[in-house]
């Protein structure tokens, strides 16, 4: 096997040791893993703080192409801000990945099922939560999974971070039916923790088979875990929030979650700017009040 090969067969191994799936070889040497690093927007109880609008007033600031053209997109293996933790790619592919030809969220759902039971998060929970949306959306959020609100509903942010994401999305002159919605698990973790490495390991095939479906233009994680899991990484959301990267033919970019603004409101307008950079590649034009 070619040296640049292994070393990539290398690394995959050691992120699936991380995440608990190993070994897939005898003799291995142990490998450290790395710090794991809790997201700083967990969901907790809030306040009605999303009552309030969450675009400020529009002005003649330009969000067009000379916005998107002052952050350029780049694969993350040449970012020097954030290529210590990132993984290299297998030839393009993940050992987590499913690929089907012809695939549609019809037959992802159908293929997770009604009574899903891959791993521990179905013994708490009451709804699967798949996503809601355009199939042909051009920009899809991914958040970490499901709340208790959503676990009752069957569907993604429908509780108080919900309602502030619907307000992001018409203050970017969408609906909500215009975008896609999902997470990196379809179950809700118990008491809203964060999904575990092996939970994350189980459901995340069917997250990238949803985005190879849809093929949208720009994917927005909405806080730390979605962003680690389709960058392959561990490091914070702070390293690299609002900067673009290229995700399997789309534009990836990371921001804060609905429900860390709720309790830092402060931080409405950094995810305002990340939008804003949205807004200039997808050619849109902000709500005005």
């Amino acid at each position: 096997m070619e040296p640049s090969r292994r070393a990539q067969l290398e690394a995959w191994l050691r992120y699936a040791d991380e995440l608990g799936l190993g070994p897939f070889y005898l003799h291995r040497v142990p490998q450290a893993a790395p710090e794991s690093v809790r997201s700083p927007d967990s969901p907790s109880v809030t306040t009605a703080a999303e009552t309030r609008s969450f675009a400020p007033e529009v002005s003649s600031q330009s969000t067009g192409a000379g916005a998107a053209s002052r952050t350029p997109v780049m694969p993350p293996a040449s970012r020097p801000a954030a290529t210590s933790t990132f993984l290299p790619s297998l030839a393009g592919t993940s050992l987590f990945e499913e690929r089907v030809d012809n695939d549609s969220l019809e037959r992802i759902r159908a293929d997770i099922g009604p009574a899903c039971t891959r791993c521990k998060l179905h013994q708490s929970r009451k709804n699967i939560v798949f996503g809601v949306g355009s199939p042909t959306a051009e920009l899809v959020f991914v958040g970490e999974g499901p709340g208790h609100d959503e676990d009752l509903q069957g569907e993604p942010f429908v509780g108080r971070a919900g309602k502030l994401l619907t307000q992001m999305i018409e203050a970017m002159g969408l609906r909500r039916s215009e975008v896609y919605i999902c997470n990196v698990v379809k179950c809700r973790p118990p008491e809203n923790r964060l999904p575990e490495k092996d939970e994350i390991a189980t459901c995340s095939p069917y997250l990238i088979r949803q985005l190879a479906a849809i093929k949208p233009k720009v994917v927005c994680c909405l806080g730390a875990c979605s962003a680690q899991t389709l960058l392959n990484t561990t490091q914070g959301i702070s390293r690299y929030r609002g900067e673009w990267f290229d995700y399997r033919g789309a534009r990836l970019i990371a921001t804060y979650h609905p429900a860390y603004l709720l309790r830092n409101p402060g931080a409405k307008s950094d995810v305002w700017k990340d939008l804003q950079k949205i807004m200039a590649v997808l050619g849109l034009q902000p709500k005005r009040r």
